[in-house]
C-alpha cells in the first residue's frame, strides 16, 4: 500500500530464455537449462510498457505470408524481398495492425506515427531475418522434435507469473497454442544453427568469470536494505483537522500497547488498514526509493526492533518496527554468482554468434527494400 508504483514491464525480446527469466519475476537465478538456449522467441507482451516499440525484433512473426518469386507478383504491392521470397505490403500492413492492437492503449496518441514507422521497419528487418534463417536451416537440414518443444513449453509455464496461464498469455499477444508450438519449433532449430557456429558448446573459463566480476564491481553491490513491519491508522482525502487528529490519537494509542508489550502482529491484524495486516503487518525487505519518503526516512533510521514514533504519510499514521537492517555490501563471487556470471557470458558469446551469422547471410543474400 505505501510501495510506489513500479514500472509495468515488457516482454519483445527475441531470446527465449530472456522472456523465460523475466516472466520469472523474483526467481533469484536463472535455471542452467534455460541459460543455454538462446533460440528466438515470438515477441511476447505482460502489460506492456509505452516504450514497447523501441527495439527491432529478429524475427518475424509466423503470420507473415511470403510469396514465391516463381508466382507472378507486381512489384508495386511488395514491400520487401529476400532472394526471390516477398513480403507483400498488404501483409506487412496487416502484420503492423496485429502488433498495434497487442500494444493497445499503450502508445500515446502523438507518437502513434512514429511508432507505426519504426514497427514496420521492424517487421521488415524481421522478415529479412526470419527468411534467412528458415533458408539455412533447410540447407542443413536441422529438426526439431516433438519432446524438445514441450520441454520449453513446460519450462515457461513454470516459470510464469503468480495467477498468469499459458492461455492468458496467449490471448494477451493473441497467439494460438498452435502458432505457438511452431514458434518455438523454428526457435530450436536457430538455436542448433547458433551452436554449430559455435562449435556445438559454449567454453567459458574461470578467467573470463573472474575479469567479468573485478571489471563490474559496481553490478555486484547490494543496496542498503530494511525488512520491517508497520500498522497504518488510513487517512481519507477528506478527513477534517478534527478527523485527522482523531486518527493520530488512535496511532499513539495502538504505539503505547507495543511499547507496553503488546504481540505486533496480533495488533497489526486487529488494528490496521493495510492489506499488510494479514501478514501480520510484515512489508517485507526494501531498499532505499521504494516506500514513501516519510516512510522510508523513519524505516532507515529506526533501531532494530524498536517501536519508531508515529509516523505521518499521505497514507496515514504508520507505527513502525524495523525487523533487520543490512549494510551496503559487495556480493562474493561464490559459487552461486559463478554460475550467473557464465549463464551471461554464455548468452553474450550466443547473441555474439547470431548476429554474426545473420550479418553473414545478408552480406550473401538479395534483399531489395521497396518504396524506403
Amino acid at each position: 500500500m505505501i510501495k510506489k508504483i513500479g514500472k509495468k514491464f515488457f516482454i519483445g525480446t527475441a531470446l527465449l530464455l530472456i522472456f523465460i527469466s523475466m516472466i520469472g519475476c523474483g526467481s533469484k537465478e536463472e535455471k542452467k537449462a534455460a541459460a543455454t538456449q538462446p533460440v528466438m522467441a515470438p515477441a511476447l507482451v505482460l502489460d506492456a510498457a509505452p516504450q514497447a516499440t523501441a527495439a527491432k525484433p529478429a524475427v518475424a512473426p509466423a503470420a507473415s505470408a511470403a510469396v514465391e518469386s516463381g508466382k507472378t507478383v507486381d512489384t508495386s504491392g511488395v514491400a520487401v524481398e529476400v532472394d526471390g521470397v516477398k513480403l507483400t505490403k498488404e501483409q506487412l500492413e496487416a502484420d503492423l495492425q496485429k502488433k498495434l492492437a497487442v500494444l493497445k492503449g499503450q502508445i500515446p496518441a502523438e507518437g502513434l506515427e512514429q511508432a507505426k514507422v519504426e514497427i514496420r521497419r521492424g517487421l521488415v528487418d524481421e522478415f529479412v531475418v526470419r527468411t534467412l534463417l528458415n533458408k539455412e536451416i533447410g540447407v542443413k537440414k536441422l529438426t526439431a522434435s516433438e519432446k524438445e518443444v514441450t520441454d520449453i513449453l513446460e519450462s515457461m509455464k513454470s516459470q510464469l507469473p503468480a495467477g498468469m496461464t499459458m492461455d492468458d498469455l496467449l490471448k494477451k499477444n493473441k497467439i494460438d497454442a498452435a502458432k505457438m508450438r511452431d514458434e518455438i519449433g523454428i526457435n530450436i532449430r536457430i538455436n542448433k544453427l547458433v551452436m554449430q557456429e559455435l562449435g556445438g558448446k559454449v567454453k567459458i573459463a574461470d578467467k573470463e568469470i573472474g575479469d567479468f566480476y573485478n571489471k563490474n564491481l559496481d553490478k555486484f553491490k547490494k543496496p542498503e536494505s530494511v525488512h520491517a513491519r508497520h500498522i497504518l491508522v488510513s487517512k481519507a482525502s477528506g478527513d477534517t483537522d478534527k478527523i485527522k487528529a482523531e486518527k493520530r490519537a488512535k496511532a499513539e494509542e495502538l504505539r503505547k500497547q507495543l511499547v507496553a508489550g503488546a504481540d505486533f502482529a496480533e495488533l497489526a491484524k486487529k488494528s490496521s488498514d493495510c492489506p499488510s495486516k494479514e501478514h501480520g503487518g510484515d512489508l517485507g525487505t526494501f531498499t532505499r526509493g521504494q516506500m514513501v519518503k516519510p516512510f522510508e526516512d523513519a524505516a532507515f533510521s529506526q533501531e532494530k526492533n524498536a517501536i519508531g514514533p508515529v509516523v505521518e504519510t499521505e497514507f496515514g499514521f504508520h507505527i513502525v518496527q524495523v525487523i533487520e537492517h543490512k549494510s551496503p555490501e559487495v556480493v562474493k563471487l561464490d559459487g552461486e554468482t559463478k554460475n550467473q556470471i557464465q549463464a551471461f557470458l554464455e548468452r553474450q558469446k550466443q547473441q555474439g554468434a547470431f548476429d554474426a551469422l545473420v550479418k553473414r547471410l545478408k552480406a550473401g543474400a538479395n534483399i531489395v527494400v521497396y518504396g524506403k
